[in-house]
Order: structure tokens, then C-alpha cells, then sequence
């Protein structure tokens, strides 16, 4: 997948420190994922549109305000965040199947447990992701101004 680019609309200053506001076509950036060969990261997201995402901008970093610039977020921050999207629906299902085993619910029961866990893993996933603290983890930051070709 390619870091996305986008165009920084605003450069803020404050106590959390100097960050961007970046628009972002919302389209597919990944080539797979826009031939419907990806990964699934993107299912629930709108692939139409703008959005507008608050970027951690670096000190002594030389943006201004309309600059095109591209967005990356570390890789030690991808792997934990494919954790909390996929691991855990994945541990609720797993859960789910394994009580329905110990309590002998059958086929249909552990089909059932495992959705339900899966659901549930779903809804700690995000809800973690909607945390301060953990949001501010996944912050993106941006990687280079990138300069149009003439």
C-alpha cells in the first residue's frame, strides 16, 4: 500500500504541540484493495469524498499551509493497530467457539458463540481505538512534502 497524499489546510500550534490539518481523497490508495483483492481494511470506510485528518507535524519540519504532502504512520503502530481491528474479533470468536466446546453447545451453538465473540471483539476494538491516549498513538505523522512533476 502507498502512503496517501493529501494537502495540508491548516498548521496548528498548541499544547499538544505543532500538528496539521491534511485533506485526503478518501478514495482506495492501495491497488489491491481497489481491484477488490486487499485486505479488507477499508470495508466500513466511505470511499467517496474528502477527509480531513489531524497530523502530527515534526519540529523544525518546513510545511506551510497548501502544501501537497504524504502521510505515514509507523510500522510498530500498523502492527498494533491491525491487532486491536483484527486480533480481536478474531480472539472473541475464538473464545466463543472454545466455551460453546467446554459447555457441549454443538455446531450451531459454537457457530453462534464464535459471532457473538466475534461482535464483542469488534466493539473492544473500537472502542479502544476511540480512546485519547490510544488514538494519539496511531496519530499519523507526515513523511516528505512531495513536489509535482513539470
Amino acid at each position: 500500500m502507498t502512503d496517501p497524499q493529501g494537502t495540508i489546510i491548516e498548521i496548528i500550534r498548541d499544547n499538544r504541540g505543532v500538528r496539521a490539518i491534511v485533506a485526503v481523497e478518501a478514495a482506495l490508495v492501495c491497488a489491491r484493495c481497489a481491484s477488490g483483492r486487499g485486505c479488507g481494511a477499508g470495508i466500513f470506510a466511505a470511499r467517496q469524498g474528502v477527509r480531513r485528518l489531524d497530523v502530527a507535524l515534526q519540529e523544525g519540519g518546513d510545511f506551510a499551509e497548501g502544501d501537497a504532502v504524504s502521510i505515514e504512520l509507523a510500522p510498530g503502530n500498523v502492527l498494533r493497530a491491525a491487532l486491536l481491528v483484527y486480533g480481536l474479533p478474531l480472539a472473541g470468536a475464538a473464545a466463543g467457539a472454545a466455551a460453546a466446546y467446554a459447555f457441549a453447545l454443538g455446531d450451531a451453538g459454537a457457530a453462534a458463540t464464535a459471532l457473538v465473540g466475534l461482535a464483542a471483539g469488534a466493539m473492544a476494538g473500537r472502542r479502544r481505538l476511540r480512546d485519547d491516549a490510544c488514538a494519539a498513538r496511531f496519530t499519523p505523522t507526515l513523511s516528505r512534502r512531495d513536489v509535482p512533476d513539470r
